[in-house]
């Protein structure tokens, strides 16, 4: 797994489930050097290599330096693609519901996709190159920290939210499914997620700051894991 030492990679090696799995850290498998990807994944032999290496936030890093936006976003992705096909390496690709317009919400795999911004952008660039790659599986995931890190949250905004921790137990039931998955949890008010975790969580409004609606259509996601909807 890349990003190996990031916030999900330290929530899913904590999963009893994931005990074959490897978390190399930047220095080991740099994202940015084929070569670095290529001797790690030789040495190591994985069945599947999941990409959750990425720049995220803060998300105006995407307006404020293109190039690492760039770099880490699209060139890493590619360079990923490029040696898990050589190796014949299942890929596994961590995009974002991001690429949804988020007009009106409650978007299928298949519908057309709009990115919002500019991470959004460059998480459906690596997208296209992952495609390229048909031995692959991307997931439109909108996953955030337990608890809700933030003092205040958006009553007008809708999205499907899912903690990490659930992410993490569902990951295994994935691997070898193939093409575009939309992960997260019920579609809901990002305040009405917050307040069950956080009850103090004060309400503020998105409508000036984010589309209105960037929830997607979990319905293959919850036939996969069997998950009820009110999870």
């Amino acid at each position: 797994m890349s990003g190996g030492k990031g916030r999900f990679a330290s929530i899913l090696a904590k999963n009893k489930s994931t005990k074959h799995y490897f978390f190399p850290n930047k220095r080991t498998l740099n994202i940015l050097n084929l070569k670095s990807i290529e001797n790690y994944l030789k040495k190591n032999k994985p069945k599947y290599f999941i990409h959750a290496a990425a720049l995220s936030r803060p998300m105006n890093i995407h307006d404020k330096d293109l190039s690492k936006s760039i770099d880490l976003n699209i060139i890493g992705t590619c360079n990923v693609v490029k040696i898990c096909e050589k190796l014949k390496i299942k890929l596994i690709y961590f995009s974002t519901g991001y690429v949804y317009p988020g007009t009106r919400g409650n978007y299928k795999e298949e519908e057309p996709v709009k990115p919002i911004n500019n991470y959004a952008l460059s998480k459906l660039a690596g997208e296209c190159a992952v495609q390229m790659n048909k031995n692959s599986l991307i997931l439109r995931i909108i996953m955030c920290e337990k608890p809700f890190i933030h003092e205040s949250a958006f009553y007008d905004i809708k999205t499907n939210f899912i903690f990490h921790e659930k992410i993490a137990i569902e990951i295994p039931k994935l691997l070898n499914k193939k093409g575009i998955l939309n992960v997260g949890g019920k579609i809901q008010s990002v305040y009405d997620f917050a307040k069950k975790y956080n009850p103090n969580v004060k309400k503020m409004s998105g409508k000036n700051i984010f589309p209105l609606n960037p929830s997607m259509n979990i319905s293959k996601f919850l036939k996969i894991t069997k998950r009820n909807k009110k999870n």
